[in-house]
């Protein structure tokens, strides 16, 4: 017996239900952190994010959004200067990334590796949508 294809929607055509755009293990070196031991000096943060875009055809670069520009916003947020809570980080990353409209929802994951002894890399997540 051969398989018959999945039969698409009355029409034939298949519908578009979801476009995420991700980032994953982007490390940065930051200054972060609120006990004395962390000012003036850099710590790795690895972060990744999730964009759930608008669901829609994509065919060029302007029609989703660039790995690139995410990455950026991340540094961009590192230049700023010292910022105290990784959680912090984390929302001003997702708001960032909200900027655009095409973006419905992002999350943003970052482990703070080798703060805490025993511990692989705590952090937080981040979720913000429209």
């Amino acid at each position: 017996m051969s398989a018959a294809p999945l039969p698409f929607s009355a029409d034939g055509l298949p519908r578009h239900e979801a476009l995420n755009v991700f980032v994953r293990g982007l490390t940065v070196q930051a200054s972060i952190g609120i006990h004395d031991h962390e000012l003036n000096r850099l710590q790795a943060l690895v972060i990744d994010v999730t964009l759930t875009l608008t669901p829609g055809p994509v065919e060029r670069l302007s029609d989703t959004v660039s790995y690139e520009a995410v990455a950026a916003a991340a540094r961009a947020i590192v230049a700023e200067g010292h910022i105290g809570l990784v959680e912090t980080f984390a929302q001003r990353l997702a708001r960032a990334c909200l900027d655009d409209a095409r973006v419905q929802r992002c999350a943003v994951r970052i482990e703070k590796p080798g703060a805490l002894d025993g511990v692989i890399a705590p952090g937080c997540e981040v979720v913000l949508g429209r």
